[in-house]
């Protein structure tokens, strides 16, 4: 009888032990959302640079279109 009861106990505290708590879940969750945020600026500024090399690209294409067309042939 003290065998069973024993082996009920671990058995039971052994499936608590694995639960997580709602302490662990917040932090998990808040941990998430800092590299979510993270991960969104980094897209946003991946973005605004490739604007900026865009733009980079159409001026210096513009300066050699009017350089070319100033050259007499």
């Amino acid at each position: 009888m003290k065998k069973v009861l024993f082996l009920a106990v671990a058995a039971m505290s052994l499936s608590l032990a694995s639960c997580d708590s709602k302490k662990e879940d917040a932090a998990e969750a808040q941990g998430t959302e800092v590299k979510e945020a993270g991960e969104a600026k980094a897209d946003a500024m991946e973005e605004k640079a490739d604007a900026v090399r865009d733009s980079a690209d159409a001026k210096g294409e513009a300066i050699g279109d009017a350089a070319d067309a100033k050259d007499p042939k």
